[in-house]
């Protein structure tokens, strides 16, 4: 619709006489103002009001129709959803009618003063006597319009196309709209709204039962099925079939007939860039630019090794020379010359020189000797240690245990750093001896170590499967026999566990106490600890092995994965692949006519309520029962020869041979029936209301404020527009 600005709208408003009727199509979906006598209404927009708020001032403003995209850079509209002011075709919110009834006024070209034309406003049948009463008194009370009409829009509908010459005086009118629909019989050219039937679905139902299928079925894409996108693809690839059954039972089956029916709905989708593999030449110059890096790192480590070798030696030359020079000083002047050094003793020298020794073997990469040099001080710190204890007074035996507990401390220190050195240097020397192999051969290195990580997996499991196994058949017999005892349910390490726990308190209190003396009284604490309970009475080497193959393998092959960590998952580990331009597609199948398919069985949905084709013949039994009184039964029975569908909800493909079969199926044999389409199915109720509203007999038809206020609701309840053109 072109643009067009206030003050032309308000010059083009000001140049219709009064005498010219507003006519409104105020239907649940689309609210339509025009003129009387025009063929198209002037203003069109939906019937919905936000109110979203400022994302800065959080000032509140009042938007009315579909917003502007633009406002969504100033407003936050997802906070505040639209909102309409009907409820199942009837309006409620009057509120909300007077936000949308201003909106229409203003931009139809109407200022402040009040509105001096007379209105004709469509409703929905048999709209109850409360809501007609309350609209009726907003356009008096707030616009001051002079006079008012109120018409049903199905029957505006029938008329107009009556008047083209599509539809006979005799028929039905078959309109299904927003949220409801409507089957009105016409005899003579009138409605009869006793006969008429009414059930709530309509165009609403079948797009959110389209949006809620979509979702489910592809819930990673929710946020591309927005309510105005499913609506168009509602619109643009639903359809009606003619047996329902049997149109579900083809798509089940599949096939070519399936594929042709599906539909593909596009997302934006940009393909991941293929990444080309490097030429020879590329992996040459890599390779030479991390030898180069390579070397220089190495170079760097042998000039910061040799400057650190270089630093201990001369550190380890002075003090071996500070030593010499405290030979030839004498006793006394010991502590005055060792007070300019930094050293208080002679020990803390000697002391500091094996410090050096070992750092600077260590440097060198020197394997340390076994035998250990015996520190010096040694003698001086445990000295109590040979002496027996019949020679000791109580306080020195306390100090000779102390000692023998420092001096067992301290050794067994020493011998784990030595071990810990000497598994580093042969965990060096085997990840050389592999990273040989595997240059030699990478491939049958690579097979060799699968074939390894294999067998010690297996090895592993047995071994975890015999525990279990042998603990449940101790649990089993437990359980069945009843008289198993506890020393027959314990494995190995815990019966050990028990005997050290006995004997160590049956001991106790018997002769002298000398626990501590051995080394391997020390070890005594760790076998009668609870966390050896589940181990065997050897260290498990597979356990440990397994994981160094498993680690190896990890650095050379980036498709292994650990049967660990893929039996703790239950399943196979997770193949993740990029995204296809099929991963962005969305397929419209089955749901093309299973979503319209509830305006003939609302129960698909819940709602239990009656179809298009069973409303039509409830109708018609209606009719039938009121033309018997009537003597209009010839009438009657021609009323199918003329059934008019119009609405919105009317436009899919197959809507009218469904309602023929329908309707077949309750007529009798050789009852003609003729299923008719609207000119516009949309805008032919606003057209006809227009065209009514411009014949002579409408303003004889309205009624003003007085009439209104002197009647009252009791009048507009009996109130009904006698439709002649």
């Amino acid at each position: 619709m072109p643009f067009i600005s206030q003050t032309q709208r308000q010059s083009d408003y000001n140049l219709i006489p009064a005498s010219c009727p507003i006519v409104i199509d105020n239907g649940a979906s689309y609210f339509r103002i025009g003129w009387a006598g025009e063929s198209e209404p002037r203003i069109i927009f939906r019937n919905i009001v936000q109110r979203p708020r400022h994302k800065i001032t959080g000032e509140t403003v009042t938007i009315v129709g579909d917003h502007d995209p633009a406002l969504l850079k100033y407003f936050d509209c997802t906070r505040s959803g639209p909102r309409s002011a009907f409820d199942n075709d009837v309006v409620f919110q009057f509120e909300i009618m007077e936000y949308i009834l201003d909106f229409a006024f203003d931009r139809l070209g109407a200022d402040e003063s009040p509105i001096n034309h007379p209105i004709l406003i469509t409703e929905c049948a048999c709209n109850p006597v409360q809501s007609r009463s309350k609209m009726a008194e907003l356009l008096f009370e707030t616009y001051g319009v002079p006079s008012i009409a109120f018409g049903v829009d199905a029957a505006f509908s029938y008329k107009y196309n009556q008047k083209l010459g599509i539809c006979d005086r005799d028929g039905l009118a078959i309109c299904s709209g927003f949220s409801t629909s409507h089957v009105i019989p016409f005899i003579n050219g009138e409605p009869v709204y006793e006969a008429c039937c009414r059930t709530n679905v309509g165009g609403y139902h079948v797009t959110d039962y389209l949006k809620q299928l979509l979702s489910l079925k592809y819930p990673h894409h929710m946020a591309r099925l927005t309510w105005e996108k499913v609506e168009d693809l509602k619109m643009e690839h639903c359809y009606i079939t003619l047996d329902y059954a049997s149109e579900v039972r083809l798509f089940q089956k599949g096939g070519k007939e399936a594929e042709e029916k599906t539909r593909c709905w596009q997302l934006p989708w940009t393909p991941t860039p293929v990444e080309e593999p490097p030429s020879e030449e590329e992996i040459a110059r890599k390779a030479a630019l991390r030898e180069k890096h390579g070397q220089r790192l190495r170079e760097m480590a042998e000039a910061k090794r040799s400057s650190k070798i270089n630093e201990l030696e001369n550190e380890l030359k002075g003090l071996e020379f500070l030593i010499q020079q405290l030979r030839h000083v004498n006793g006394n002047d010991i502590p005055s010359f060792l007070a300019e050094t930094g050293y208080i003793s002679k020990q803390e020298i000697e002391s500091a020189i094996v410090k050096v020794t070992q750092s600077l073997r260590k440097a060198k990469g020197e394997q340390d000797e076994i035998e250990e040099k015996q520190d010096p001080s040694a003698t001086e710190k445990y000295t109590l240690i040979d002496i027996p204890d019949n020679m000791l007074t109580p306080e020195q035996i306390k100090e000779k245990k102390r000692q023998l507990f420092l001096k067992t401390t301290s050794e067994g220190r020493q011998r784990a750093k030595q071990k810990r050195f000497e598994e580093e240097l042969e965990r060096e020397k085997r990840n050389k001896e592999d990273e040989q192999r595997r240059l030699e051969n990478p491939e049958l290195y690579m097979e060799k170590l699968r074939i390894k990580y294999n067998d010690l997996s297996e090895k592993v499991e047995q071994r975890k499967r015999q525990k279990t196994n042998g603990n449940n058949h101790g649990n089993e017999n437990n359980n069945v026999s009843g008289g198993v005892g506890r020393g027959e349910r314990l494995n190995a390490a815990q019966k050990e566990r028990m005997r050290l726990l006995t004997t160590a308190a049956f001991d106790r209190g018997k002769g002298e106490d000398t626990f501590g003396i051995k080394d391997e009284d020390w070890q005594l604490y760790k076998k009668m600890s609870k966390d050896n309970d589940d181990e065997d009475e050897g260290p498990n080497e597979d356990e440990a092995e397994l994981t160094r193959v498993a680690s190896r393998l990890r650095e050379i092959d980036p498709t292994f994965f650990p049967k660990s960590e893929a039996s703790s998952s239950g399943s196979e580990p997770p193949r993740f692949r990029p995204l296809t331009q099929e991963d962005f597609q969305i397929l419209i199948g089955v749901e093309r006519f299973r979503c319209p398919e509830i305006l003939f069985h609302p129960n698909l949905i819940g709602i239990e309520q009656a179809g298009l084709d069973e409303m039509a013949g409830v109708s018609m039994q209606r009719l039938k029962s009121r033309a018997q009184r009537l003597d209009l039964e010839e009438e009657v029975i021609g009323i199918t020869n003329s059934v008019l569908i119009t609405g919105g909800s009317c436009l899919y493909p197959g809507m009218s041979e469904r309602l023929e079969a329908g309707i077949r199926m309750m007529r009798p044999c050789g009852t003609p029936i003729r299923i008719l389409k609207a000119s516009d199915a949309v805008l032919d109720t606003w057209r006809g209301a227009a065209s009514f509203a411009s014949t002579m007999h409408f303003s004889r038809q309205v009624f003003n404020k007085m009439d209104y206020y002197e009647k009252g609701e009791d009048w507009l309840r009996q109130y009904q527009l006698k439709y002649t053109f």
